[in-house]
């Protein structure tokens, strides 16, 4: 049977249906519509968060008298003695680590060059090759800033940082462009002064990325007039970044790093794979500064006395052997065998390759070495005048995600080393 309802009563049912269902509505779409951008009005007022890197650049070159402008930057901010990076010391590892706060061990960005069996039909990682670097596979071990940020309604800007040319987890950078090294560093810094411009208040993280010092560093040398000319040069950007903001009335939080420093190398400094294990023995995934190493089917034996013996100038081990002071070796892209080079010198195959070796320098010794130490410096209203002591890259992840207003994922850092260098409302 059905009773009919009175008119009024209709309308109040549907008002009771209607109220009932509007929350069911609005967490159904929160849970199939991606989050919306923060309002502008809501990101001014957090300053935004700018973070920079100088490839290759030690903290020694501030002494050299060529870099003004990132020492009055440090004047007016933090610096640290040294900041450690992660081992390997080496470009894509590190700079994947300062935007994640995870080791290459639990991130997954292991090398320059690596090898992954399950990605298909591509399964070698070189930095060269656009394809593998755009494959988002490769990077999805770990979320950087700029993905969990635009995932909480943060819009994000990147010019050049590694893993932005992928969209990580489905997820891109609001703005980026696709990496191109032959771009002078003052145009970096205008694309990114130019982005400001167009949504000044929209975007509450950018990544600017230089180059010019880590080429120098390794076709001269780190002691070189070339590297301090390098030096000189991306300062002179980084004095036109300021003064763009200036200019523009921007206030932001410019937080300056680089993934690592730079040791000199000789060709007399060599070491060969082939004249310490038998050269059918085994297949070099990686060389230089250190060597991950494949044995050849049946072979693993035989490198395995070959390689774990004592060396000169080279020490070797099985992954899950690497000395736990590393934090690493328990990934599956690394090699079963891994061997590092004292600072200085250089792991080869074969004559062959030993041969193309020239003076200059390198990267991807021991994190701890000197040589290797990399450069923090931070200015702006989050930042009191100190210099911190030595601390470890990881711990660059949180503080940016306390900058910038976005809850952290786990990671392997602390903010803590950090505090000395905040004001308690720079981080609010």
């Amino acid at each position: 049977m059905i009773r009919h309802t009175p008119v009024s009563d209709a309308r109040k049912l549907m008002r009771a249906l209607l109220v009932l269902s509007v929350p069911f509505f609005v967490s159904a779409c929160a849970q199939i519509a991606p989050q919306q951008p923060v309002p502008a009005e809501a990101v001014a007022g957090r300053p935004p968060v700018i973070l920079v890197s100088i490839d290759g650049f030690r903290p020694d070159y501030l002494t050299r008298g060529v870099t003004p402008n990132l020492n009055a930057l440090a004047a007016s901010g933090a610096r640290a003695e040294a900041m450690l990076p992660s081992f390997p010391s080496i470009t894509f590892p590190n700079h994947y680590t300062l935007v994640t706060g995870l080791r290459p061990d639990h991130h997954g960005m292991i090398g320059n060059t690596m090898e992954d069996a399950r990605i298909l039909p591509n399964p070698r990682f070189k930095l060269s090759d656009r394809d593998a670097v755009g494959d988002r596979r490769w990077w999805d071990e770990a979320e950087p800033v700029w993905v969990t940020a635009e995932k909480q309604g943060v819009r994000t800007a990147t010019l050049f940082w590694p893993g932005t040319d992928a969209d990580i987890h489905g997820v891109r950078p609001s703005q980026w462009l696709p990496f191109d090294g032959k771009l002078p560093a003052d145009t970096r810094v205008d694309t990114l002064l130019g982005w400001m411009d167009k949504a000044p208040s929209h975007y509450g993280f950018y990544t600017l990325y230089f180059d010019d010092v880590d080429h120098a560093g390794h076709d001269f040398g780190p002691d070189t007039p070339q590297a301090g000319e390098a030096a000189a040069r991306v300062d002179a950007a980084i004095g036109r970044l300021l003064a763009g903001l200036k200019a523009r009335n921007i206030v932001a939080n410019i937080v300056v790093v680089s993934d690592h420093g730079m040791a000199s190398i000789s060709k007399q400094r060599q070491i060969r794979l082939d004249q310490v294990a038998p050269a059918d023995s085994f297949r070099t995934i990686t060389y230089g500064t250190s060597g991950g190493i494949q044995a050849q089917p049946g072979k693993e034996a035989v490198l395995a006395a070959a390689l774990l013996k004592p060396q000169q100038h080279m020490q070797c081990w099985r992954k899950e052997d690497i000395p736990a002071r590393y934090q690493f070796g328990h990934n599956a892209r690394i090699p079963p065998f891994f061997c590092l080079a004292d600072v200085g010198w250089m792991i080869f195959p074969d004559e062959e390759r030993a041969e193309k070796m020239r003076d200059g320098g390198a990267h991807g010794y021991d994190n701890t070495a000197p040589e290797m130490n990399a450069l923090f410096i931070a200015s702006g209203p989050a930042f009191t005048h100190t210099v911190l002591k030595p601390f470890d890259n990881v711990d660059v992840y949180p503080m940016v995600m306390s900058l910038i207003g976005v809850k952290p994922l786990a990671n392997d850092g602390s903010i803590t080393p950090l505090l000395p260098a905040l004001k308690t409302s720079g981080t609010q």
